[in-house]
């Protein structure tokens, strides 16, 4: 394959272990792994999942639902708050598949009951620190309601409780991690005495990758929804998620300009490739990517000495040191670990075009999803 524009290499080998480690950790804990398919969204991808045991599956949207449905996946949580503008879809897939839906708040609740022609499983979503949606655990005059009118609905089924804990990603010690996971754990449990006379199979369900890949004890859950452990990226790496050695995707960016006056390689690779996503380094210096170098096996650990430093929509700027600097020519390509793989894999599955591939595997193995 010849690479002309920014391309997402994938690295199956590394996937593959990344996926085993998780499975092994779930079947240890006796816990279901419902893996999140938003950060490879690629039918491919899936197919090692399989490969594996996995027969369950999380998605963010309708639309992506679909679309593994469409590929034989017949139990598929959306965990993303129901949108009933999408009944006609939800519809569809409910004809088929075992579809699992979350909800918020009542009106989604009535809407869905006056709309749905087939059953479906519902959970409600649970704020447990995160605050970016969710009925927070203790606020029961809420969740009383919300389950009694749910439990009076003939196409609902309620399934449990789930639960995203998005504030692990502003972590770095594990110790914190371990202590946002077991306050978790420890509002879902008191959620299931409160309501499993009512609900007697009510699951908990609980997706982030930092606790997943840190915390070794899952006990307490029925289900673990991690996504970005297929791939990890830099972010991951920083919170301490994954070794460098884990991180199974990077994008080869053609090398279209350079400024000896300031030290800068100018890559066809922006925001539009890798997203506005960024770690901050010493004296709040941005990374938007580190550069490694391609080997028989993959590639090495991030170079000391050189990093992308800026991103606007087409461009990505390098800072290199002479040494580095003086390696790269134009029409070279530039290997870059993004900092967050999930959007990064969703920007080249929408800018590439239809019949192109958008990326590659290393190991003589292609995915182009």
């Amino acid at each position: 394959m010849k690479i002309t524009t920014p391309t997402l290499l994938i690295d199956k080998e590394k996937a593959l272990r990344n996926i085993s480690r998780m499975v092994e950790k779930a079947r240890r804990n006796k816990v279901r792994l419902r893996p999140h398919f938003k950060t490879h969204q690629s039918v491919q991808v899936g197919e090692w999942f399989r490969e594996f045991g996995v027969e369950a599956i999380t998605v963010s949207s309708v639309r992506m639902a679909r679309y593994f449905a469409y590929h034989g996946w017949r139990d598929i949580l959306v965990a993303f708050p129901a949108n009933v503008r999408e009944l006609e879809s939800i519809n569809e897939l409910a004809s088929r598949i075992k579809l699992h839906l979350v909800a918020v708040n009542p009106e989604t609740v009535t809407a869905l009951a006056k709309g749905l022609q087939h059953p479906v499983q519902l959970s409600v979503k649970i704020d447990t620190g995160y605050h970016r949606t969710g009925i927070p655990a203790t606020n029961y005059a809420e969740l009383d309601a919300l389950l009694k009118l749910i439990q009076g609905q003939e196409k609902l089924q309620f399934a449990g409780f789930v639960v995203h804990d998005g504030h692990t990603y502003k972590q770095t010690d594990a110790a914190a991690i371990h202590a946002i996971f077991n306050n978790s754990v420890t509002q879902l449990n008191q959620l299931r005495e409160r309501y499993k006379a009512d609900f007697p199979n009510l699951q908990r369900s609980l997706g982030d990758t930092p606790s997943c890949s840190i915390v070794e004890d899952l006990q307490g859950l029925e289900e673990i929804r991690p996504g970005n452990f297929v791939f990890y990226d830099l972010t991951q790496q920083h919170i301490g998620s994954c070794s460098f050695e884990d991180i199974a995707v990077c994008m080869a960016c053609p090398v279209v300009a350079k400024h000896p006056d300031r030290g800068e390689i100018i890559l066809y690779g922006g925001s539009v490739h890798f997203s506005k996503d960024v770690l901050l380094q010493q004296e709040d210096a941005p990374l938007f990517g580190r550069v490694v170098e391609l080997t028989e096996n993959g590639w090495s650990e991030p170079l000391e000495g050189i990093a992308v430093v800026s991103l606007s929509q087409e461009h990505g700027v390098v800072r290199a040191s002479p040494e580095h600097f003086a390696k790269y020519n134009i029409g070279d390509l530039m290997y870059v670990l993004p900092v967050h793989s999930c959007l990064t894999a969703d920007l080249r599955k929408a800018t590439s075009p239809r019949k192109a591939s958008r990326s590659s595997t290393c190991r003589a193995c292609r995915s182009g999803s």
